[in-house]
């Protein structure tokens, strides 16, 4: 199996751990870092999904796996973030929210969201930037319940878990082009948006032809 990676930057060390784990640990290590990144840990599901999804490309993973063991991932990582907010509350954000991806801002943005939607924030969330990855601490704090709270966040999760991982499929012929352009994790953020969007049409219009001729 080759890769290209960045020659330099950010994104090289977590490329290279991202890859090495995923190669190695295959769908488990997809799950793992997946949790992380749901538990409040710094891995970007931007980075993750769209390397799994370049290796299922090249035919070391399947990318309908790819996409349930990200989901799996997240689910199990929202559970440690839900009981974090049942059991600490505001107080283990002041406490602890430094050392992770949780910042009163971002957990008063959760908070207004979760007030207006409801359950239902878990669901519509997953799809958003920032909320996406916070939502179940206010969820844990609000005391949801934890079966609809556990199957909004699975279903949730699949959507955004495959478009990455099919965003990275679609561009495995291109990666190493990509990935000379992007040396750093901010630019590759910048990029993931709207690939995966310009993917998603591409598709999307293919399948809106293929019914037409159909038809």
């Amino acid at each position: 199996m080759t890769f290209m990676i960045p020659k330099t930057g950010l994104l090289r060390a977590i490329a290279e751990a991202v890859l090495e784990l995923i190669s190695t640990g295959g769908y488990v290590a997809v799950g793992f870092l997946m949790a992380l990144e749901s538990a409040l840990m710094p891995v970007p599901s931007e980075v993750v999904m769209p390397f799994a999804g370049y290796l299922a490309y090249l035919g070391e993973l399947s990318l309908a796996a790819v996409t349930l063991a990200g989901a799996v991932g997240n689910l199990l990582g929202s559970l440690l973030a839900y009981y974090a907010g049942l059991y600490g509350g505001r107080r283990f954000v002041e406490r602890y929210g430094r050392y992770l991806m949780l910042s009163r801002r971002h957990l008063e943005l959760a908070e207004e969201f979760f007030r207006r939607y409801g359950s239902a924030a878990v669901l519509i969330s997953r799809l958003l930037p920032v909320v996406r990855t916070v939502i179940a601490f206010p969820a844990g704090m609000g005391r949801m319940n934890l079966t609809r709270f556990s199957l909004y966040t699975l279903v949730g999760s699949l959507p955004w878990c495959y478009m990455l991982a099919y965003a990275g499929y679609r561009l495995g012929p291109y990666w190493s082009k990509v990935m000379e352009l992007t040396e750093d994790l901010e630019l590759a953020a910048l990029l993931a948006a709207p690939l995966v969007i310009y993917v998603l049409y591409r598709h999307a219009k293919s399948w809106s032809s293929g019914a037409e001729e159909s038809a």
